[in-house]
């Protein structure tokens, strides 16, 4: 992973927010037609933050940009953070996405000494539920139709990994 840079947005802009369903199913708030240099897009290189750190996910084999990852609503009072990703369709069901969540990890724990990071997903969302079980996530419980996804509601899985049960 990598900081994101500017040469990432017309991609990110392209591949992950114009697919109006993937997005509606990777973010809580709705899709609107946005271009890529609107301040407010989610594609947009985002200046510096306490509360959200953003990363460029890059294959390490080919250097290829795979996609985007973030720590995001990081709470430095109660030392938490939640984990989230979006892989671009052509690096999905690579095995990308474990690596990611142990970065992130790597990063939430040890560079921003977090207590705790919370991962919520889809509940069909079997790929991150898989990669967060494996870098050690616990299913903490699901929140029955919480999230609107276009059109119909559905399941929300949360899972969570404290500090010490990390193992780097």
């Amino acid at each position: 992973m990598r900081t994101r840079q500017d040469s990432d947005v017309p991609v990110f802009q392209t591949e992950l927010y114009e697919d109006v369903v993937m997005r509606s199913r990777s973010d809580s708030l709705p899709w609107r037609p946005l271009p890529s240099e609107a301040p407010e897009s989610p594609s947009a290189a985002a200046a510096p933050s306490d509360a959200t750190a953003y990363f460029s996910v890059v294959e390490l084999e080919s250097q290829k940009l795979a996609g985007e990852a973030l720590l995001w609503g990081i709470d430095t009072h109660n030392r938490t953070a939640h984990l989230g990703m979006s892989l671009l369709p052509a690096f999905r069901g690579r095995g990308l996405a474990g690596d990611v969540v142990r970065v992130l990890c790597e990063y939430g724990f040890a560079v921003r000494g977090l207590h705790r990071l919370q991962v919520e997903t889809l509940a069909d969302n079997t790929p991150m539920i898989a990669a967060a079980t494996r870098a050690g996530f616990t299913v903490e419980g699901t929140l029955r139709r919480s999230a609107w996804v276009y059109g119909a509601f559905v399941d929300v899985v949360v899972l969570g990994l404290l500090a010490e049960e990390w193992t780097p």
